[in-house]
């Protein structure tokens, strides 16, 4: 099976395809190349499902059902993680995704845990032309806001979760620890998001435009990731200026300071104050 490229290019449905110059792939559309096959069914040696499902815990469980939210949109299903254990919580979930290769491994494991998976193929940016109705929460986990190179591209998605949230709903949104990355190199355990311990996921290469990562499997493949290395302050602003009321943000799972460097920042943007 073959892939056609945004170059017109086909290739084999588990090589991605970055030119003659990698570093100079830095455009939104991208990543609709990036998880071709391969790549998707090699994601949970990554993630490692169960590893990953103790080292969450309950936290974004608890953050909903905090804030008495019910209906969930999924904008970043990837293979399926967060949606499956939101349902498995009792929560009523849609499933979106940008990767019709992501949703496909996603329904298929969700199948293989006895649960059946809304699923919908969309693109941020024109969310609310394929996915209707309003939810109590958006969560957009796993990084994946970082592969929108073009602010515009970034303002324009969170408009779009805003307008498919209720006037109360909830966003929740993660990102790497882009800060650290940035001004003193790249360092971590992968504590919490990456658990598969015989996988590595590093950057490759970092400028202020772009941080490419190198993903490394145990049969030998190496897979990459080209994204924007949004900083903390900066997303918090764009939260703000969409409309966003209150904004809390968590380092690793924790109040923001407990974690001196952590992996990644959960940040939970709500629509209105609390009163």
């Amino acid at each position: 099976m073959q892939t056609q490229t945004d170059q017109g290019v086909f290739v084999p449905d588990d090589k991605q395809d970055y030119g003659d110059d990698p570093k100079a792939v830095r455009n939104t559309e991208h990543y609709k190349n990036e998880y071709v096959r391969g790549f998707v069914d090699k994601w949970d040696e990554l993630i490692d499902w169960d590893a990953r499902a103790k080292s969450e815990g309950q936290f974004f469980i608890d953050v909903l059902k905090a804030r008495d939210k019910k209906s969930v949109l999924d904008v970043s299903t990837g293979t399926g993680f967060h949606s499956v254990q939101l349902l498995k919580a009792g929560f009523d979930v849609t499933s979106a995704d940008g990767s019709a290769e992501m949703l496909a491994k996603a329904f298929q494991n969700a199948m293989d845990e006895g649960l059946m998976l809304k699923t919908v193929h969309a693109d941020w940016r024109w969310l609310n032309k394929d996915v209707h109705g309003k939810f109590d929460a958006i969560i957009c986990l796993g990084n994946s806001f970082t592969h929108l190179f073009e602010e515009k591209d970034r303002r324009r998605a969170l408009a779009e979760f805003y307008a498919a949230l209720k006037h109360d709903g909830v966003l929740i949104l993660d990102q790497r620890n882009y800060d650290t990355i940035l001004d003193d190199g790249f360092s971590t355990k992968h504590k919490y998001y990456y658990c598969g311990d015989r996988v590595s996921a590093e950057p490759e290469y970092v400028d202020d435009s772009l941080a490419r990562f190198k993903y490394s499997f145990p049969d030998g493949s190496d897979y990459h990731l080209n994204m924007f290395p949004i900083r903390k302050d900066y997303v918090r602003g764009l939260l703000r200026d969409v409309g966003f009321q209150k904004l809390h943000t968590y380092g690793d799972f924790m109040e923001e300071g407990e974690e001196k460097a952590p992996d990644f920042f959960v940040h939970v943007a709500e629509k209105t104050y609390d009163g």
